[in-house]
């Protein structure tokens, strides 16, 4: 393996994406820790301790504990991710014609589809840091002290215009890591903002223990759990169904091509961390409108709703997920385009004819196979609160960040060792090392 990373400095194109990327992240971890002027840390600081079970707590983990200092990157990608949401679902709904013609027109729709989406972002940057500025000031500390002793107007502004600011510089940011640099820019950066938090959780369990407060064979429970919940995320995640396909013999000129034997992947779980980081980001929503009315009833039972270790919010978690695993694989596979383009190129499932009826085979197994992965990503979700709350377990381990973190290093590893075999070096995963999962949903 230590082979394998050398391997990435021999490559100048490979090492230079590397290098941008890690400088990159290096930006976003310095520009976390500047707090915003006037907030006083000790009281803020008490508010995200007494909130490590709510939406705010885990909209703290993905920010990488920027929003626990307050700091101006804060609003993190969610806002970007949102704006990403309805453009998506626009797009998905046939709600407005412009877009879908955008959408079919090539790189230059996808170009102006992603201008409509950075201003949709400024606007929900500016709306949400202005629910969330209203948040921090108003809400009661444990110790009675405010976070702002005298919020002015002009706090208000330049709060909400730093915010605001630091989410569309983390936007543009995330797109120079996806085109100059390695892997998906915006997940990378949300995977930075958890991995912070690893070794700080790993050494207050081992505190806890040494403080006799856990037991030992209690934490080595714990750590089994979490180990053997990241070799199911790994092994959904590189999971395949795999179609079988035929191609038909056909003479051209003098010499004969086809009759090879082929299949078409579909990823049990195609939606990777999207379906996930959508879901949080939606629930976020309701969270910040509440703000702005904190005490009316309505804004009240919102809050006790976003409660993570209320029902409601495993219930109407566990519900986003599954409904955005079904809606990316509405959108980014299409099985008509899959059957048209399989049978001008004379590709065929044996026992199935092609046009239509493949068509309407490839999308029999896909609503199959997304219903098993999209069940197995809200259990992991959702479980791991369960069981701490059930096991009255003294820190906070999440299934969302370890679907965050697996999927994210999986799809980095995976955009590397393309870069190696393209130029010719042996990939990170072997052949025997990790297997392709078939998963034979009513199929052949």
């Amino acid at each position: 393996m230590l082979r394998k990373f050398a391997d990435i400095a021999e490559v100048p194109d490979l090492r230079r994406r590397v290098l941008f990327a890690l400088g990159c992240l290096a930006v976003y971890r310095f520009g976390a820790a500047i707090p915003i002027p006037g907030i006083n840390g000790e009281a803020l600081r008490a508010i995200f301790q007494a909130q490590t079970s709510t939406l705010l707590g885990i909209l703290n983990i993905f920010s990488g504990g920027a929003l626990a200092q307050f700091s101006i990157f804060s609003m993190g990608v969610m806002p970007y991710i949102n704006a990403s949401i309805i453009m998506s679902l626009l797009q998905g709904a046939h709600v407005i014609p412009y877009l879908d013609r955008l959408h079919k027109e090539g790189e230059l729709g996808r170009r102006k589809l992603n201008q409509l989406t950075r201003y949709l972002t400024l606007f929900l940057a500016a709306f949400q840091s202005f629910g969330l500025t209203i948040m921090i000031t108003k809400m009661p500390t444990p110790g009675g002290i405010p976070v702002v002793a005298d919020p002015t107007w002009f706090f208000y502004f330049v709060t909400v215009l730093t915010l605001t600011t630091g989410t569309v510089f983390i936007m543009w940011l995330g797109e120079q890591m996806t085109e100059r640099g390695i892997g998906n820019g915006v997940s990378l950066i949300i995977f930075a903002g958890i991995v912070d938090k690893l070794p700080g959780g790993l050494l207050a369990l081992i505190q806890l223990v040494q403080a006799e407060e856990i037991g030992l064979i209690r934490a080595l429970f714990i750590l089994a759990g979490i180990v053997a919940g990241v070799t199911a995320v790994i092994w959904v995640e590189t999971a395949q169904r795999k179609i079988p396909v035929q191609y038909a013999k056909r003479v051209v000129g003098r010499k004969m091509y086809g009759g090879a034997q082929s299949f078409l992947p579909l990823k049990v779980d195609q939606s990777g961390v999207i379906a996930v980081i959508f879901a949080v980001s939606l629930l976020a929503v309701p969270m910040t409108v509440a703000q702005f009315m904190p005490n009316s009833a309505a804004a009240q039972q919102v809050l006790e709703w976003m409660n993570r270790g209320s029902w409601h919010y495993q219930v109407i978690y566990a519900a986003l997920i599954i409904f955005f695993c079904y809606f990316y694989n509405s959108v980014s596979i299409n099985p008509v385009d899959l059957a048209e383009n399989m049978k001008k190129s004379g590709g065929f499932v044996p026992g199935i004819r092609p046009g239509e009826p493949t068509a309407q085979y490839i999308e029999w197994v896909l609503e199959r196979i997304t219903l098993g992965g999209a069940l197995f990503v809200a259990a992991v979700a959702v479980l791991p609160e369960i069981a701490r709350q059930s096991y009255s377990i003294p820190f906070y381990f999440g299934g969302t960040s370890m679907l965050i973190v697996v999927g994210v290093a999986l799809d980095t590893m995976g955009q590397l060792e393309a870069h190696l075999i393209m130029r010719h070096y042996e990939g990170f995963l072997k052949k025997g090392r990790i297997k392709q999962r078939w998963f034979n949903v009513g199929g052949q």
